[in-house]
Protein backbone atom coordinates (compact mmCIF):
# COMPACT_ATOMS: atom_id res chain seq x y z
CA UNK A 1 0.00 0.00 0.00
CA UNK A 2 1.28 3.80 -1.12
CA UNK A 3 1.47 6.28 1.33
CA UNK A 4 -0.20 9.63 -0.26
CA UNK A 5 1.86 12.58 0.34
CA UNK A 6 0.06 15.40 0.36
CA UNK A 7 1.49 18.53 -1.43
CA UNK A 8 0.54 22.38 -1.11
CA UNK A 9 1.12 24.55 -4.61
CA UNK A 10 1.53 28.12 -4.06
CA UNK A 11 2.11 29.25 -8.16
CA UNK A 12 2.51 32.86 -6.63
CA UNK A 13 2.84 36.15 -8.76
CA UNK A 14 4.38 37.06 -11.99
CA UNK A 15 6.32 34.34 -13.97
CA UNK A 16 5.53 31.83 -10.45
CA UNK A 17 2.59 30.37 -12.18
CA UNK A 18 4.21 29.70 -15.40
CA UNK A 19 7.22 28.02 -14.12
CA UNK A 20 5.27 26.10 -11.59
CA UNK A 21 2.94 24.46 -14.04
CA UNK A 22 5.80 22.84 -15.67
CA UNK A 23 6.71 21.83 -12.61
CA UNK A 24 4.19 19.78 -11.53
CA UNK A 25 3.28 18.42 -15.44
CA UNK A 26 7.18 17.07 -14.55
CA UNK A 27 6.22 15.83 -10.67
CA UNK A 28 3.17 14.21 -12.14
CA UNK A 29 4.94 12.55 -14.57
CA UNK A 30 7.78 11.31 -12.30
CA UNK A 31 5.26 9.90 -9.91
CA UNK A 32 3.48 8.39 -12.58
CA UNK A 33 6.78 6.03 -13.40
CA UNK A 34 7.24 5.52 -10.44
CA UNK A 35 4.35 4.51 -8.94
CA UNK A 36 4.23 7.85 -6.22
CA UNK A 37 0.68 8.64 -4.61
CA UNK A 38 0.49 12.54 -4.69
CA UNK A 39 -2.03 14.46 -3.66
CA UNK A 40 -2.08 17.99 -4.71
CA UNK A 41 -3.54 21.12 -3.42
CA UNK A 42 -3.14 24.44 -5.39
CA UNK A 43 -3.59 27.08 -3.08
CA UNK A 44 -4.41 31.18 -3.71
CA UNK A 45 -1.99 32.66 -1.94
CA UNK A 46 -0.28 35.94 -3.65
CA UNK A 47 -1.12 39.21 -5.04
CA UNK A 48 -4.45 38.34 -6.46
CA UNK A 49 -5.57 37.28 -3.43
CA UNK A 50 -4.27 40.51 -1.36
CA UNK A 51 -6.01 42.60 -3.95
CA UNK A 52 -9.24 41.01 -3.23
CA UNK A 53 -9.42 41.32 0.47
CA UNK A 54 -6.15 42.79 1.85
CA UNK A 55 -4.92 39.31 3.24
CA UNK A 56 -1.90 37.48 2.91
CA UNK A 57 -2.04 34.35 4.76
CA UNK A 58 -5.69 33.10 5.74
CA UNK A 59 -5.91 32.78 9.47
CA UNK A 60 -5.05 29.07 10.32
CA UNK A 61 -3.26 28.47 7.51
CA UNK A 62 0.22 27.87 9.01
CA UNK A 63 -1.16 25.44 11.15
CA UNK A 64 -3.13 23.51 8.67
CA UNK A 65 -0.14 23.32 6.45
CA UNK A 66 2.21 22.27 9.83
CA UNK A 67 -0.25 19.74 10.14
CA UNK A 68 -1.61 17.94 6.57
CA UNK A 69 0.96 18.46 4.30
CA UNK A 70 4.14 16.69 3.39
CA UNK A 71 5.90 19.67 1.13
CA UNK A 72 5.03 22.83 -0.10
CA UNK A 73 5.88 24.13 -3.69
CA UNK A 74 6.60 27.02 -4.46
CA UNK A 75 6.62 29.68 -7.47
CA UNK A 76 7.75 33.36 -6.79
CA UNK A 77 6.26 36.49 -4.81
CA UNK A 78 6.14 39.83 -6.02
CA UNK A 79 3.68 42.41 -7.72
CA UNK A 80 4.31 45.84 -8.94
CA UNK A 81 0.47 46.65 -7.74
CA UNK A 82 1.91 46.01 -4.43
CA UNK A 83 4.41 48.85 -2.84
CA UNK A 84 4.17 47.64 0.55
CA UNK A 85 6.83 45.08 1.59
CA UNK A 86 5.72 43.67 4.33
CA UNK A 87 2.88 41.68 1.95
CA UNK A 88 5.36 39.55 0.43
CA UNK A 89 7.19 39.00 3.90
CA UNK A 90 4.07 38.06 5.42
CA UNK A 91 3.77 35.05 3.07
CA UNK A 92 7.36 33.42 2.21
CA UNK A 93 9.50 34.68 5.52
CA UNK A 94 5.97 33.76 7.05
CA UNK A 95 6.46 30.27 5.55
CA UNK A 96 10.26 30.03 6.70
CA UNK A 97 10.14 31.31 9.99
CA UNK A 98 6.94 30.14 11.17
CA UNK A 99 7.01 26.10 10.17
CA UNK A 100 10.79 26.65 11.22
CA UNK A 101 12.28 26.22 8.12
CA UNK A 102 15.74 26.51 9.33
CA UNK A 103 17.98 24.84 6.45
CA UNK A 104 17.56 26.94 3.11
CA UNK A 105 19.63 23.90 0.62
CA UNK A 106 20.64 25.45 -2.86
CA UNK A 107 22.66 23.09 -4.64
CA UNK A 108 24.70 25.02 -7.17
CA UNK A 109 25.51 22.54 -9.72
CA UNK A 110 26.68 23.93 -14.33
CA UNK A 111 25.16 22.25 -16.33
CA UNK A 112 26.72 23.13 -19.58
CA UNK A 113 29.62 25.37 -20.75
CA UNK A 114 27.28 27.88 -22.45
CA UNK A 115 26.01 28.24 -18.93
CA UNK A 116 28.74 29.49 -16.97
CA UNK A 117 29.90 33.26 -17.38
CA UNK A 118 33.34 32.05 -16.19
CA UNK A 119 36.54 31.31 -18.86
CA UNK A 120 38.11 28.39 -18.83
CA UNK A 121 36.23 26.99 -16.67
CA UNK A 122 34.42 23.13 -16.85
CA UNK A 123 31.01 22.33 -15.91
CA UNK A 124 32.55 20.43 -13.38
CA UNK A 125 34.31 22.61 -11.83
CA UNK A 126 30.93 23.84 -10.45
CA UNK A 127 29.21 21.76 -8.37
CA UNK A 128 28.62 22.78 -4.24
CA UNK A 129 25.91 23.14 -2.03
CA UNK A 130 25.30 26.06 0.05
CA UNK A 131 23.87 25.83 3.67
CA UNK A 132 22.68 28.60 4.50
CA UNK A 133 20.84 29.43 7.77
CA UNK A 134 17.20 30.63 7.10
CA UNK A 135 15.37 31.61 10.30
CA UNK A 136 17.80 34.57 12.04
CA UNK A 137 20.15 37.30 10.99
CA UNK A 138 18.78 40.92 9.89
CA UNK A 139 15.50 39.19 8.20
CA UNK A 140 13.92 38.83 11.88
CA UNK A 141 13.33 42.68 11.33
CA UNK A 142 14.62 43.31 15.05
CA UNK A 143 15.26 47.25 14.88
CA UNK A 144 13.80 50.44 14.36
CA UNK A 145 13.74 53.55 13.30
CA UNK A 146 14.36 56.88 15.37
CA UNK A 147 13.95 60.84 13.79
CA UNK A 148 12.29 59.47 10.42
CA UNK A 149 12.54 61.59 7.16
CA UNK A 150 15.07 64.21 8.71
CA UNK A 151 18.53 65.03 8.31
CA UNK A 152 19.04 63.09 12.00
CA UNK A 153 17.90 59.95 11.10
CA UNK A 154 18.82 56.82 12.87
CA UNK A 155 18.12 53.47 10.66
CA UNK A 156 19.04 49.70 12.70
CA UNK A 157 18.60 46.09 12.18
CA UNK A 158 19.83 43.58 14.47
CA UNK A 159 21.70 40.73 13.03
CA UNK A 160 20.29 38.24 15.24
CA UNK A 161 22.37 34.81 15.77
CA UNK A 162 21.75 32.23 18.56
CA UNK A 163 23.51 29.51 19.48
CA UNK A 164 20.94 26.31 18.55
CA UNK A 165 20.74 27.96 15.47
CA UNK A 166 24.44 28.37 13.99
CA UNK A 167 24.61 25.01 15.66
CA UNK A 168 21.80 23.20 13.81
CA UNK A 169 22.77 24.99 10.05
CA UNK A 170 26.45 23.71 10.77
CA UNK A 171 25.72 20.53 12.15
CA UNK A 172 23.57 19.74 8.95
CA UNK A 173 26.38 21.14 6.53
CA UNK A 174 28.63 18.89 8.21
CA UNK A 175 25.95 15.75 8.07
CA UNK A 176 25.54 16.06 4.25
CA UNK A 177 29.50 16.55 3.89
CA UNK A 178 30.04 13.16 6.07
CA UNK A 179 27.43 11.41 3.67
CA UNK A 180 28.52 12.89 0.81
CA UNK A 181 32.15 11.14 0.54
CA UNK A 182 33.28 13.41 3.74
CA UNK A 183 33.99 16.33 1.27
CA UNK A 184 35.02 19.76 2.62
CA UNK A 185 32.89 22.47 4.03
CA UNK A 186 33.51 25.67 3.94
CA UNK A 187 32.30 28.30 6.46
CA UNK A 188 31.46 32.00 5.82
CA UNK A 189 31.43 34.69 7.94
CA UNK A 190 32.85 38.55 8.62
CA UNK A 191 34.26 37.95 12.29
CA UNK A 192 36.83 40.38 11.70
CA UNK A 193 34.20 43.38 11.18
CA UNK A 194 31.33 41.85 13.03
CA UNK A 195 33.56 40.44 16.33
CA UNK A 196 30.03 39.51 18.99
CA UNK A 197 27.86 37.59 16.77
CA UNK A 198 30.29 35.82 14.41
CA UNK A 199 32.74 35.17 17.13
CA UNK A 200 29.55 32.47 17.72
CA UNK A 201 29.80 31.30 14.24
CA UNK A 202 33.68 30.54 14.43
CA UNK A 203 33.56 28.80 17.89
CA UNK A 204 30.52 26.60 16.84
CA UNK A 205 32.29 25.28 13.44
CA UNK A 206 35.37 24.74 15.29
CA UNK A 207 33.14 22.52 18.34
CA UNK A 208 30.89 20.74 16.01
CA UNK A 209 33.88 20.05 13.07
CA UNK A 210 35.78 18.36 15.86
CA UNK A 211 32.43 15.74 15.67
CA UNK A 212 33.55 14.74 12.04
CA UNK A 213 37.00 13.94 11.80
CA UNK A 214 36.55 12.70 8.33
CA UNK A 215 35.77 15.86 7.07
CA UNK A 216 38.11 18.67 5.74
CA UNK A 217 37.19 22.55 7.57
CA UNK A 218 38.17 25.81 5.93
CA UNK A 219 36.94 29.26 7.09
CA UNK A 220 36.61 32.52 4.89
CA UNK A 221 35.68 35.85 5.26
CA UNK A 222 32.43 36.33 3.11
CA UNK A 223 34.26 38.74 0.64
CA UNK A 224 37.39 36.14 0.30
CA UNK A 225 34.74 33.01 -0.18
CA UNK A 226 32.95 35.64 -3.23
CA UNK A 227 36.15 36.36 -4.73
CA UNK A 228 37.80 32.57 -4.85
CA UNK A 229 34.31 31.33 -5.88
CA UNK A 230 34.89 33.81 -8.97
CA UNK A 231 38.62 32.67 -9.50
CA UNK A 232 38.56 29.15 -8.65
CA UNK A 233 34.84 27.58 -7.98
CA UNK A 234 36.16 23.63 -7.87
CA UNK A 235 37.69 24.07 -4.29
CA UNK A 236 34.04 24.69 -2.89
CA UNK A 237 31.86 21.46 -2.27
CA UNK A 238 29.72 22.39 1.19
CA UNK A 239 28.98 25.84 1.66
CA UNK A 240 27.74 27.21 5.55
CA UNK A 241 26.83 30.67 6.23
CA UNK A 242 24.20 33.29 7.61
CA UNK A 243 21.29 34.16 6.37
CA UNK A 244 22.26 37.26 4.89
CA UNK A 245 25.40 36.21 3.50
CA UNK A 246 23.67 32.92 2.47
CA UNK A 247 21.25 34.94 0.53
CA UNK A 248 24.03 37.06 -1.62
CA UNK A 249 26.84 33.90 -2.10
CA UNK A 250 23.64 31.63 -3.50
CA UNK A 251 23.17 34.82 -5.67
CA UNK A 252 26.74 34.31 -7.07
CA UNK A 253 26.25 30.71 -7.44
CA UNK A 254 23.54 30.89 -9.30
CA UNK A 255 25.21 33.38 -12.03
CA UNK A 256 27.76 30.66 -12.13
CA UNK A 257 24.92 28.12 -13.18
CA UNK A 258 23.84 30.30 -16.01
CA UNK A 259 21.22 32.26 -14.02
CA UNK A 260 18.59 32.65 -11.34
CA UNK A 261 16.10 31.02 -13.54
CA UNK A 262 18.72 27.30 -13.33
CA UNK A 263 18.53 27.60 -9.37
CA UNK A 264 16.45 25.63 -7.40
CA UNK A 265 16.32 25.92 -3.44
CA UNK A 266 14.78 23.90 -0.64
CA UNK A 267 13.51 25.48 2.79
CA UNK A 268 13.93 22.34 4.93
CA UNK A 269 13.14 21.05 8.51
CA UNK A 270 13.99 17.56 8.30
CA UNK A 271 11.51 15.46 9.33
CA UNK A 272 8.57 17.93 9.01
CA UNK A 273 7.05 19.71 6.39
CA UNK A 274 9.24 21.74 3.87
CA UNK A 275 8.85 24.05 1.38
CA UNK A 276 10.64 23.81 -2.56
CA UNK A 277 10.95 27.10 -4.80
CA UNK A 278 13.31 28.31 -7.31
CA UNK A 279 15.66 31.02 -6.27
CA UNK A 280 14.45 33.69 -8.76
CA UNK A 281 11.97 36.33 -8.23
CA UNK A 282 8.44 36.83 -9.80
CA UNK A 283 9.95 38.75 -12.68
CA UNK A 284 6.98 41.07 -13.42
CA UNK A 285 8.66 42.23 -16.95
CA UNK A 286 8.33 38.49 -18.12
CA UNK A 287 5.28 37.29 -17.19
CA UNK A 288 3.11 36.10 -19.83
CA UNK A 289 5.87 35.77 -22.72
CA UNK A 290 6.48 32.29 -22.29
CA UNK A 291 10.03 32.83 -21.87
CA UNK A 292 10.63 32.29 -18.08
CA UNK A 293 13.21 29.67 -17.37
CA UNK A 294 11.13 26.99 -15.74
CA UNK A 295 14.66 25.18 -15.05
CA UNK A 296 14.80 25.62 -11.71
CA UNK A 297 11.54 25.10 -10.84
CA UNK A 298 11.82 21.79 -12.06
CA UNK A 299 15.09 20.94 -10.31
CA UNK A 300 12.79 22.17 -6.81
CA UNK A 301 10.39 19.36 -7.60
CA UNK A 302 14.15 17.20 -7.75
CA UNK A 303 14.50 18.29 -4.10
CA UNK A 304 11.31 17.66 -3.20
CA UNK A 305 11.24 14.44 -4.27
CA UNK A 306 14.45 13.71 -2.26
CA UNK A 307 12.67 15.27 0.93
CA UNK A 308 9.92 12.57 0.39
CA UNK A 309 11.73 9.78 0.13
CA UNK A 310 12.00 9.25 -3.34
CA UNK A 311 15.26 9.13 -4.95
CA UNK A 312 14.96 7.50 -7.81
CA UNK A 313 12.06 9.68 -9.45
CA UNK A 314 14.77 12.69 -8.37
CA UNK A 315 17.33 11.08 -10.20
CA UNK A 316 15.43 10.88 -13.34
CA UNK A 317 14.22 14.14 -12.96
CA UNK A 318 17.78 15.20 -12.56
CA UNK A 319 18.76 13.12 -15.57
CA UNK A 320 16.13 14.55 -17.79
CA UNK A 321 17.09 18.26 -17.19
CA UNK A 322 20.60 17.48 -18.17
CA UNK A 323 19.63 16.32 -21.67
CA UNK A 324 18.36 19.66 -22.62
CA UNK A 325 21.56 20.73 -23.31
CA UNK A 326 22.84 18.22 -25.81
CA UNK A 327 19.16 18.61 -27.33
CA UNK A 328 19.91 22.17 -27.87
CA UNK A 329 17.00 23.43 -25.99
CA UNK A 330 18.39 26.29 -24.00
CA UNK A 331 16.42 29.10 -22.17
CA UNK A 332 16.59 32.28 -23.29
CA UNK A 333 17.80 33.41 -20.21
CA UNK A 334 21.51 31.76 -21.17
CA UNK A 335 21.25 33.02 -24.85
CA UNK A 336 18.82 30.04 -26.22
CA UNK A 337 15.55 30.36 -27.89
CA UNK A 338 13.51 27.45 -25.80
CA UNK A 339 10.25 28.47 -24.15
CA UNK A 340 8.78 27.67 -21.20
CA UNK A 341 6.35 25.32 -22.41
CA UNK A 342 8.85 23.63 -24.94
CA UNK A 343 11.53 22.88 -21.90
CA UNK A 344 8.49 21.70 -19.58
CA UNK A 345 7.56 19.44 -22.81
CA UNK A 346 10.96 18.16 -23.14
CA UNK A 347 11.43 17.55 -19.58
CA UNK A 348 8.27 15.92 -18.84
CA UNK A 349 8.76 13.07 -22.06
CA UNK A 350 12.41 12.86 -20.54
CA UNK A 351 11.49 11.77 -17.07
Amino acid sequence: MHVVKHIAVIPGDGVGPEVTAQAVRVLAAAAAKHHLSLELETLDLGAEHYLRDGTTLPSGELRRLRTTKDAILFGAIGDPRIADPRYAKEILLALRFELDLYINLRPVKCLDARCCPLKRCEPSDIDFVVFRENTEGPYVSVGGVLRRGTADEVSINEDINTRKGVERIVRAAFDYAATHGNCKVTMADKANAMPHAHDLWQRVFREVGADYPGVARQHLFVDTLALHLVKDPAQFKVIVTNNLFGDIISDLGAALQGGVGMAPSANLHPGQVSLFEPVHGSAPDLAGKGIANPIGSILSVALMLRHLEAPQAADDVEAAVARLFPANLLPVEVGGTATTAAIGDFVTACV
